[in-house]
């Protein structure tokens, strides 16, 4: 499009993961499988847990949450990419762009501030058992959540509409399979320097500080675990965190691979390679990780299916 008049952009092309059309339709049935399974397994997790009276907790309250978050994450992404494939195409709409950093953002960040909270709720319930129904109350509970939905809709905003700004010229490609927002601002033909402070700052604040929560409420939990006499009740009060500890390692640890791969790299297909992990693998291993490793759950969907 001409630069300087951004509305007449109608679409950008998006290169998705390989160009080689004889890998198409390997890429359409894998990417499905996982987003059936994906879709399939979470609805599972939130089915057991509200049919479930024992699960009326507020740690499942979050995982709830959590799956039906990771739900939408997935679907941002990955209908669009299946409906390019399956149509031989490569365009998404400037709108339909937009509108999926955005969700993309949100959920993303929903996926983080809800793992913080649950690492919080770890720490109530092992370093002050006693007044944890009292302190981990449903008003609390709700207000946490949404709490992290009003700070990340704002932040969302707070990227599209500079975003609108911004002019692109015609037949833009983004080396990705979906529309993410670092992508978009380096095809964009105008200066981006403050959608780049922006993304930065955002960054910064929404990834270091429930990072640092979490690693905080962990280091309280072993320091109280350290106290605790009995072998078997530090197994038992560790055990109930070893689920949200191995969905915590997965998305941090595939987010690192992410950005390490884009800091060693200059090239955009290993990058888009290295989003699958976090985009998708991640939201579809969170059932099976909470399923295996969790009596509680596997006992509800026991029951749910029998």
């Amino acid at each position: 499009m001409a630069a300087g008049n951004h509305t007449e952009a109608s679409e950008f092309l998006l290169l998705g993961l390989s160009e080689d059309p004889e890998l198409q339709p390997l890429l359409c049935g894998v990417f499905l499988s996982m987003y059936l399974v994906t879709v399939f397994g979470n609805l599972l997790i939130i089915l057991a847990i509200s049919s479930d009276s024992h699960l009326h907790t507020p740690m499942y309250f979050f995982l709830s949450n959590l799956s039906f978050v990771d739900i939408c994450f997935i679907s941002t992404t990955i209908p669009k990419m299946l409906m390019n494939i399956q149509a031989q195409r490569k365009d998404i709409s400037y709108i339909g762009c937009l509108t999926q950093v955005y969700f993309f953002i949100i959920f993303s960040g929903m996926d983080n501030f809800l793992l913080t909270v649950m690492a919080y709720d770890r720490f109530v319930a092992i370093c002050h058992p006693l007044h944890y129904m009292i302190i981990m109350n449903p008003r609390l509970c709700v207000l946490l959540v949404l709490m992290s939905w009003f700070i990340i809709f704002w932040d969302s905003l707070l990227h599209i509409l500079p975003l609108r700004w911004l002019t692109f010229c015609i037949d833009t490609e983004i080396p990705h399979f979906f529309c993410e927002l670092a992508q978009v601002l380096k095809v964009a033909c105008s200066d981006t320097l403050i959608n780049n402070i922006i993304l930065y700052v955002t960054t910064a604040v929404l990834a270091v500080f429930p990072l640092t929560g979490i690693l905080f409420s962990y280091s309280q939990i072993v320091s109280s675990l350290m106290k605790m006499s009995s072998a078997g009740g530090k197994y038992r009060a560790f055990s109930t965190c070893g689920s949200h500890l191995s969905v915590v390692s997965v998305y941090y640890g595939t987010g690192l691979g992410v950005y390490l791969s884009s800091a060693v790299t200059h090239s955009s297909q290993s990058s888009s390679i290295a989003s699958v992990m976090y985009t998708v693998v991640t939201p579809m291993l969170n059932p099976f990780i909470y399923s295996l490793r969790n009596k509680d759950v596997k006992g509800a969907l026991r029951r749910l299916l029998g």
